[in-house]
């Protein structure tokens, strides 16, 4: 079935008395099928009645839009019919008035018999017959509703927009007109969108339940697919099978929204009223190619554009020592592997969770899988080939090397030999490296291959020690590779310094996608205190085409290192999603059942959105889509555990909610 109405990329600001902005509504993208029931939940606050107004075309987008059939939303309508939840009735007219008011209006090139006709139809479709002549003082609520109902369908409209139809009424009253409303949604094949707070409403009306973030900045948190067979019955409903598992997710994500409410309630920020609050920094970093941003920042001076008068950038020998810096605050902000901030906020491996929030991704892609030469001699050219080779020599045990367990070093190695049936704790042995001494690991034996950043894979090829079996271009083109991170605690204490930072490193990533820029950003790598490496071996996938070693003809990869084309900085949630899923995978962390909730508090979209208005760049990330790795399994953002479960090899999968302490007020 064809998309009927598409909410597409919808913002609304508001301006306020004191000069300043609110956004509501943050990158609403929505599409709706013809005779779907949709409806929006969520807490006060949080943008449905907004969101219904939009799409009714009684409030306009401050960014992007709806299409209805093709055509752009820009005003009220008669093909869009709202019910509010106050009635909206002509105190001084009957039922049959206050329905044949809108009929009148729409349909003037109509007989005054068949305008008639209309009326009484929709008056007996509501079950008004009785109070025909009634006016809406001698009514009660629930009749009024129904007249208001009557009124919205008796002009035929394609959407009928529902804004807490029955909020007022009591409860058998409300049972008995959802009972109808739905009767009469099916009959007519009416595209419904309802706002409501009622829980088993929505389960028992809709198709779909979308559940909104709490303002400001309100964004899609879930999609509900509500499974349940039409036509309906109350009963039939509940005794579904699915009904009270359904129920659980809902009321769990509202009540996610009401804590992460309630904690950010309870901040309490100092902000200087001259400027930043800090401008000495200590920042780490790993010495990579795609340190690049950090050193472009600080020397092309973008630190000091935006206030950081004082920054050291500090060399760190590994990216466990990168955690631990941050963590104990010797360092303020790090270069950090993408899935370092949601494993030290979860206490990944059983340490002390350590609240990280990541309002940048400073990179993506940029990695390979390198194997050593004497695969290449055995005639390894695939993961087919590798997986023989391992089992035709059985009795020694393979080791590769990874830099850090959250790394998407570690998940992708991991996911790569899972996915040709290669076990990578039963059938090989991981063990951790820093990227800097990969290729002397390799050169004396220690370990067979290993994933890891550039240039560590191209010195291996240049020094013919081992040959690319693979890019991370082959295996998730665009994943994030390493974010900015820093603790929520120094977040909260110095916020005007966390948005001069992200600012300052934002605009450094847009410099370094020029690629007019690379050459200087090469002689700035390969300085001795920075990463120190030999140009004949950085180069390649940065400036020069990419060399796998294994006598393929080298490839110009325009995107192996990505640092801002694409939309590449924002933070996207379904890439920590799946970052997620594989803590989970290998037994990591469990797999936390207040996933929303946990993604929230990691990803600081609000800071990266503030940063990046203010420079003029896009504010928004990618539209929300299912991930495919080569292999073809499909994470679908609403559906982690059935991706989980859909997985042959893996860990014993751990679901269970994890608390994560109080935010420290400042």
């Amino acid at each position: 079935m064809s998309v009927f109405v598409e909410v597409d990329h919808v913002d609304r600001i508001f301006s306020l008395p004191n000069g300043s902005t609110y956004t509501a509504l943050k990158n609403i993208e929505l599409k709706i099928k013809q005779g779907e029931f949709i409806s929006l939940v969520g807490h006060s606050g949080c943008g449905k009645s907004t969101l219904l107004n939009i799409i009714a075309g009684l409030d306009r987008a401050s960014r992007g839009g709806v299409i209805l059939e093709g055509r752009q939303v820009k005003e009220p309508g008669p093909d869009r019919m709202v019910v509010f939840q106050n009635y909206s009735l002509l105190p001084w007219m009957t039922v049959y008035e206050n329905i044949s008011l809108a009929v009148d209006e729409v349909y003037k090139n109509q007989t005054k018999a068949e305008r008639r006709s209309t009326v009484e139809h929709h008056i007996d479709l509501v079950g008004l017959r009785h109070a025909r002549d009634k006016r809406p003082g001698e009514l009660s609520g629930g009749m009024k509703q129904r007249v208001a109902i009557a009124r919205a369908l008796a002009i035929r409209p394609k959407l009928l927009l529902l804004d807490e139809p029955f909020g007022a009424l009591d409860a058998l009253t409300r049972g008995g007109l959802q009972e109808q409303l739905m009767k009469i949604c099916e009959e007519s094949h009416v595209t419904c969108v309802m706002v409501t707070h009622d829980v088993d409403e929505a389960l028992l009306l809709s198709d779909r339940i979308v559940m909104l973030t709490n303002g400001p900045e309100a964004q899609i948190g879930q999609i509900l697919d509500v499974n349940i067979p039409r036509p309906r019955q109350r009963m039939e409903v509940v005794n579904h099978p699915s009904y009270y598992a359904m129920r659980n997710e809902l009321i769990y994500f509202l009540n996610q929204q009401k804590r992460i409410k309630q904690r950010k309630a309870k901040q309490h920020v100092v902000v200087a009223g001259n400027g930043l609050e800090k401008v000495n920094l200590e920042i780490g970093f790993i010495p990579l190619t795609d340190c690049a941003p950090l050193l472009v920042a600080k020397e092309k001076g973008f630190f000091a554009k935006y206030g950081l008068t004082d920054v050291t950038l500090s060399r760190e020998p590994s990216w466990k020592e990168i955690a631990k810096g941050v963590g104990t605050g010797r360092l303020d902000a790090a270069q950090m592997v993408a899935g370092m901030p949601l494993a030290m906020t979860l206490g990944a491996g059983g340490k002390t969770p350590i609240p990280i929030v990541s309002a940048l991704t400073l990179s993506r892609n940029g990695n390979a899988i390198t194997l050593s030469k004497k695969f290449f001699e055995q005639g390894v050219r695939t993961l087919a080939d590798l997986k023989a080779a391992i089992a035709s020599d059985s009795d020694t045990v393979h080791t590769f090397g990874m830099v850090h367990p959250a790394s998407m070093h570690n998940l992708l190695l991991r996911y790569w030999l899972a996915s040709g049936g290669i076990h990578p704790d039963e059938d090989v042995s991981l063990t951790v490296i820093p990227p800097p001494q990969m290729v002397a690991n390799l050169r004396a034996g220690n370990i067979d291959g290993y994933c890891v950043g550039e240039p560590w894979n191209s010195r291996a090829v240049y020094e013919e020690l081992g040959f690319v079996v693979a890019t991370d271009l082959d295996l998730w083109a665009g994943h994030p590779e390493k974010v900015l991170g820093v603790r929520e605690e120094w977040a909260n204490q110095y916020p005007q310094t966390h948005v001069a930072l992200v600012k300052a490193l934002l605009e450094a990533c847009d410099y370094c996608d020029d690629r007019r820029h690379r050459e200087e950003i090469l002689e700035l790598l390969c300085r001795p205190e920075y990463v120190g490496s030999d140009p004949a071996y950085t180069r390649p996938g940065f400036l020069d085409p990419y060399n796998r070693g294994d006598g393929s003809a080298p490839q110009q990869l325009l995107h192996f290192n990505q640092f801002h084309v694409d939309k590449a900085n924002y933070r996207d949630r379904t890439d920590l999603l799946w970052i997620l899923t594989q803590l989970a995978r290998w037994g990591l962390v469990p797999f936390p059942k207040n996933w929303v909730e946990v993604l929230d508090r990691v990803s600081r979209n609000d800071v990266f959105g503030i940063a990046a208005r203010e420079l003029g760049f896009m504010d928004i990330g990618h539209d929300p889509q299912p991930i495919k790795l080569f292999d073809g399994k499909i994470l679908y953002p609403d559906r982690p555990i059935d991706y989980l479960n859909s997985l042959e090899i893996k860990h014993q999968i751990r679901v269970e909610e994890i608390a994560i302490d109080p935010i420290v007020t400042v």
